[in-house]
């Protein structure tokens, strides 16, 4: 249930930040009241592991001294439904899912947008580490001065008139410099509070997740494969592999081999040295940029896959149906279909797509 107040005109100086009671979000909103704004909290409690609610507690306690109002609203049903049971059907059909990037960008910041409109706030904010700015009346983001804490590639799915509200006190700040912020201020707690890894609602081994809500049955043993098609041994079940994948493949070959393909139908899984991983260009759904004419080659476009793949220079093509086909001008090796690619230009973020297939 979700309780802040009636609704009312927009006020310029209001934001709704989404606090989760960690490091980055309780300093983003220190900077925005710094800067005049007056903040409204709101946790989401999207899943909980174990029935741990201690977040709660960390992000009413915090919004309290610091003088906010605070909100929890509680979509755990809906997270579930869209969230959750999209990461297990993306492995189910032999891909490998991205679950943050497709939250971030069809619920957690549409429903922050949402609340923002039903309570006349105009600004939403965020302790991400990116940064946004405005070219020739256009809006995009940029990447967070921390290389290492950049999360820019998460967002790509977030439109323009999205971006044109969001306020990222973090984007040009070091997690060093944040973490500073806190301890000057006197909150040493969250000073010195580690990071959160992995999926939210599977930090751990995501093949224990998928036993524990599909049951034993529902995975089956299968053989790996060449390239040639011959059997060279046999595996745990396709969705507990991805492409790219080296190790845990259970193998002792005198040469290194990779995951090359998952075929989810005949549950065969297709074995290549590092060689045979590279592809020359793939096709994405799904897409979303800011400006189509960023395309027009006037610009160099580069191209990242995951999170830590290095940018590749590319050219893409634009498909009816929100789909593309993108060239890399040198191969890029493991490609996985189900997750997702992010286009820049230097730092800019000009959108992205999930991998649909490669070749």
């Amino acid at each position: 249930m979700f309780v802040c107040g009636k609704k009312s005109e927009m006020d310029r100086k209001k934001v709704l930040l989404g606090m989760s009671g960690g490091t980055d979000s309780s300093v983003a909103a220190m900077l925005l009241q710094d800067r005049g704004y007056d903040v409204t909290g709101v946790t989401f409690r999207f899943y909980e592991v174990n029935g741990n609610t201690a977040y709660l507690d960390e992000a009413v306690s915090l919004a309290s001294r610091l003088g906010i109002p605070h909100c929890i609203y509680d979509v755990r049903k809906e997270f579930e439904e869209k969230i959750v049971s999209y990461f297990i059907r993306e492995y189910m059909s032999g891909r490998t899912p991205v679950p943050c990037i497709i939250c971030n960008n069809t619920f957690k910041w549409p429903l922050m947008v949402k609340i923002a409109d039903e309570h006349g706030i105009p600004y939403i904010s965020t302790g991400h580490y990116v940064q946004s700015l405005e070219i020739e009346g256009r809006f995009y983001l940029n990447a967070g001065v921390d290389q290492d804490k950049d999360q820019s590639f998460f967002l790509w799915g977030l439109s323009e008139s999205l971006i044109k509200r969001v306020l990222l006190p973090l984007g040009g700040l070091t997690k060093s410099e944040v973490r500073d912020i806190a301890r000057e201020r006197g909150f040493l707690h969250i000073a010195t509070r580690k990071d959160s890894l992995g999926v939210c609602f599977c930090p751990g081994d995501y093949r224990l997740f998928l036993k524990e809500r599909l049951g034993e049955v529902a995975f089956s043993p299968g053989f790996y494969e060449d390239e040639t098609g011959k059997i060279i041994g046999k595996h745990d079940g396709y969705p507990f592999y991805t492409v790219g994948q080296r190790r845990g493949l259970g193998l002792n070959f005198q040469y290194p081999v990779f995951v090359k393909e998952i075929c989810a139908q005949s549950n065969r899984i297709i074995l290549a040295p590092l060689s045979g991983t590279y592809k020359s260009s793939m096709k994405l759904r799904d897409v979303n940029v800011i400006n189509f004419s960023d395309f027009d080659g006037r610009y160099p476009v580069t191209c990242r896959i995951r999170y830590r793949k290095q940018n590749t220079l590319c050219q893409v093509t634009f498909l009816p149906a929100r789909q593309a086909v993108v060239r890399f001008l040198e191969p890029v090796n493991s490609v996985a279909p189900g997750q997702a690619a992010a286009f820049y230009t230097g730092n800019r973020l000009l959108g992205g797509g999930i991998i649909l297939s490669a070749e």
